[in-house]
C-alpha cells in the first residue's frame, strides 16, 4: 500500500510573520531584507503585494526599489520566525507524530497511519490549512503524494494557500512538463549540465539514458534520475529524530573589509568564541578546524587542520584559526567573509587528552584554568546575555561586530 505523504509550506513565511507582528503591512507592498550597511542588502521575503511588482527573493534591494519605489522594507526578527516555525510545527503534530522540517518553513508529514482517524491525505491538507490560518494567520500550501520528492513539488505546484495532490495516476501529467530545476537537489549547476544534454524538463530526464546523466552528475544523477521517475522510498523521520551534529561553525560579513592583522584577529577572536561556547552547549569537541575566507570579488578558499589534540577552548581555536589564515592568505589583501568550523567531533566527555613525554603540567594546568574561566563566562552569559562578557576590541572596530551591552532580543 503506498503511503500518503504531505510537504507543508508556509508562504512567503518571513513577510507573513511580519504581516502578524504588524498588521499594517498587509496594506503596503513589503519586503524582508538584510541590513545594506552590513552588505546584506538583499531580499529575503516579500509579501503578496509586493509579487504584483515581480520583486525578487535574492535581488538586491536597490532592484527590487527600481520595479517598486514604495517597496516598504523591514528587518528581519529571526527569533521570531523561529518562533512561529515551532508553533506551527506543533499544529502538525495534532496529527501524525512523523514529522520532518526541511528548513525553517517547511516540513514533510508521514499521514498513512492518521487516515483512519482524520480522513484522506487531500482532507488532511485542507484541515491543515484551515486550522493554521485561524490559529495563526499563516496561509501554507500542501502538497499529496506517495513519496517526499512529489509531495515537495506538490506543494511547490501551486501557491499561496493550496492543495495539490499528485498521485500515481496524474503525476506524469502534472510533474513531466516541470522545468528539471524544479526537482529536488537539481540546483543550478545540475541544471545547466542536464541543459547541455539537451535535458530541460523532468519528464526529459525521466525519458533520459540512467548511465548518460550518472556520467555526468556522480550518485547525484542515479537519485535525480529516479526521482524524475517518480521513484522516493526515503521514510519521513520523527520530529524527535534530529539529524547528528557533524560541525559547528560561525561565520559573518563584514560591515568593511577585513585588512592586516589587527582586524583579522579581532575577527577571528570574536568568531572562535562563538564556535568553542557552541561547541561546550552541545558537548563536543573539534578534532579539526577549518577557516573559509572570502574575498571583495566573492572568491571564496577553505583550508583546515587536523588539531593535536580535540578542543572547545576558544583559546585554542582562535590560535590555529589565525595559523591557517597566516599560511594561506596575504594578510594586506582585503576579506569580505569570514568562517571559522570545527569539524570532526568527538563527545566532549569521552575525550581522553593522550599524553606523552614532552608533556608538562604547566601546559595542563594552563589547560585547565583556561576552560574553568570559559565555563565561567558561559554562565554569566546564560544568565546575563549573550553580550554581558565581550572582547574590548570590538569596541568601535566599524565592521559590524556586535558590541558588548546590546543583548539578544
Amino acid at each position: 500500500m503506498d503511503r500518503t505523504i504531505l510537504h507543508c509550506d508556509c508562504n512567503g513565511f518571513f513577510a507573513s510573520v511580519e504581516c502578524i507582528l504588524s498588521p499594517k503591512l498587509r496594506d503596503v507592498p513589503m519586503a524582508v531584507c538584510g541590513n545594506p550597511e552590513n552588505r546584506h542588502g538583499i531580499i529575503l521575503a516579500k509579501n503578496e503585494l509586493a509579487k504584483k511588482y515581480k520583486i525578487q527573493t535574492a535581488e538586491t534591494i536597490w532592484q527590487a526599489k527600481k520595479k517598486c519605489p514604495e517597496l516598504v522594507l523591514v528587518p528581519p526578527h529571526h527569533d521570531e520566525y523561529k518562533k512561529y516555525s515551532k508553533i506551527v510545527n506543533k499544529i502538525y503534530e495534532r496529527y501524525t507524530e512523523k514529522i520532518e522540517p526541511f528548513g525553517i518553513d517547511e516540513s514533510w508529514l508521514d499521514v498513512t497511519d492518521s487516515i483512519h482517524l482524520f480522513g484522506d491525505g487531500k482532507q488532511i491538507a485542507d484541515t491543515l490549512r484551515k486550522v493554521v490560518f485561524d490559529e495563526i494567520g499563516l496561509t501554507i500550501s500542501v502538497g499529496v503524494s506517495f513519496n517526499k520528492v512529489l509531495a515537495k513539488l506538490g506543494s511547490d505546484y501551486k501557491k499561496p494557500d493550496a492543495t495539490t495532490v499528485i498521485n500515481r495516476e496524474n503525476f506524469i501529467s502534472i510533474v513531466h512538463p516541470l522545468p528539471v530545476s524544479s526537482l529536488l537537489f537539481v540546483g543550478k549547476k545540475a541544471a545547466q549540465a542536464l541543459n547541455k544534454l539537451h535535458i530541460y524538463t523532468i519528464g526529459d530526464l525521466a525519458n533520459s539514458d540512467e548511465n548518460l546523466i550518472i556520467s555526468r552528475l556522480g550518485k547525484m544523477g542515479k537519485l535525480i534520475h529516479e526521482y524524475a521517475n517518480g521513484i522516493d522510498d526515503s521514510p519521513v523521520k520523527s520530529i524527535s529524530e534530529a539529524d547528528p551534529i557533524k560541525s559547528v561553525g560561525n561565520g559573518m560579513t563584514f560591515k568593511r573589509d577585513l585588512r592586516g592583522l589587527s582586524d583579522i584577529t579581532v575577527s577571528v577572536n570574536v568568531l572562535s568564541d562563538t564556535v568553542a561556547s557552541r561547541l561546550r552547549k552541545y558537548g563536543f569537541k573539534c578534532s579539526t578546524l577549518q577557516v573559509s575566507i572570502k574575498d571583495p570579488n566573492f572568491k571564496t578558499i577553505s583550508r583546515q587542520k587536523a588539531l593535536s589534540s580535540p578542543t572547545y577552548l576558544a583559546k585554542e581555536i582562535s590560535q590555529q584559526a589565525l595559523e591557517l589564515i597566516k599560511g594561506s592568505w596575504k594578510l594586506n589583501a582585503p576579506i569580505r567573509a569570514l568562517t571559522i568550523t570545527g569539524i570532526n567531533l568527538v563527545p566532549a566527555d569521552e575525550e581522553v587528552e593522550q599524553l606523552s613525554l614532552f608533556s608538562n603540567s604547566e601546559t595542563s594546568y594552563e589547560k585547565q584554568k583556561q576552560e574553568q574561566l570559559e565555563t565561567a563566562i558561559d554562565k554569566i552569559r546564560e544568565k546575563f546575555g549573550t553580550k554581558a562578557i565581550s572582547f574590548g576590541s570590538v569596541i568601535n572596530n566599524y565592521l559590524g561586530i556586535d558590541e558588548p551591552g546590546d543583548d539578544d532580543a
